[in-house]
């Protein structure tokens, strides 16, 4: 299995997750303070996972959310909007990926090989979101993958490769009652909206998250592949906060041989 090192804004939240990591897999896990879209946050955190693990070979960017100042209800219109709301939450779905990326990018420019895997979101392509930000930030995220995985395997080595995985609904704590309905777990208008749009007519599920982010990071398959779109269960918020522990514990555990003996990066966020 991989070594891990959790980049997260909370050092209470990546110590915890490292400590029940660590004691199925001692000594894989590394909890280091890191504020994603603050580049000397993030110049700290690269040193100090350089100096415990010596290099760097993926990078998962998982930071992102929304906030309801930028998203349109029957009290805040479109038109009421504060731009500095959106300029926060856009920074925290794009910046969040740009910055570690230029940190670690570096790394991999210097070795000739790497991976980075950006979590973004079926919202930043379609419209199914009144969260005007979080879309806009995403299909930013999205472009700059695209952008980047040709700017490095050009600029730098083709074995440097740069994907991203977009994934659909999922039910969350940060949206389960917006969703299904407190008392009866029905859904509620809001859900029965969304899985309209869906092909599929369900949410999405963890392991569809986790296994496409695996084999992005695992081996050179999927060198070819930027965006890798889960439209089958589509669907945009909250896919960050249901993916990233599971990734992190699949990447550390003997069932990845692929990336044995691999240290790795993630970087979560929540706004």
């Amino acid at each position: 299995g991989a070594q891990v090192a959790m980049w997260d804004i909370s050092p209470e939240a990546a110590r915890a997750k490292a400590e029940e990591i660590n004691a199925d897999y001692p000594d894989r896990a590394l909890p280091v303070e890191c504020n994603a879209i603050d580049k000397a946050s993030v110049e700290n955190a690269l040193k100090e996972t350089l100096e415990h693990f010596g290099t760097i070979d993926f990078l998962l960017n998982g930071a992102g959310g929304s906030h309801p100042t930028t998203t349109t209800t029957t009290e805040l219109e479109f038109f009421d909007i504060e731009p500095e709301a959106v300029q926060k939450v856009m920074d925290l779905n794009y910046l969040s990926a740009v910055i570690p990326s230029q940190a670690v990018g570096r790394v991999y420019a210097d070795k000739g090989e790497g991976a980075i895997v950006n979590i973004t979101s079926i919202g930043g392509g379609l419209p199914l979101s009144r969260a005007v930000a979080y879309s806009n930030g995403k299909a930013a995220a999205d472009s700059f993958t695209r952008w980047l995985a040709v700017h490095m395997a050009q600029t730098y080595a083709p074995r440097i490769r740069v994907n991203a995985v977009a994934p659909g609904f999922m039910i969350t704590e940060q949206n389960r009652f917006l969703l299904t309905d407190r008392d009866t777990g029905e859904l509620t208008e809001r859900g029965e909206t969304v899985l309209s749009q869906v092909p599929m007519t369900r949410f999405g599920d963890q392991p569809e998250v986790v296994g496409c982010a695996h084999g992005h990071h695992a081996g050179h398959g999927a060198g070819l592949i930027h965006v890798d779109r889960q439209d089958g269960a589509v669907g945009c918020r909250g896919a960050h906060e249901v993916g990233v522990d599971q990734i992190v514990e699949g990447l550390v555990g003997d069932e990845l041989a692929p990336t044995t003996d691999k240290c790795g990066v993630l970087a979560a966020q929540h706004g």
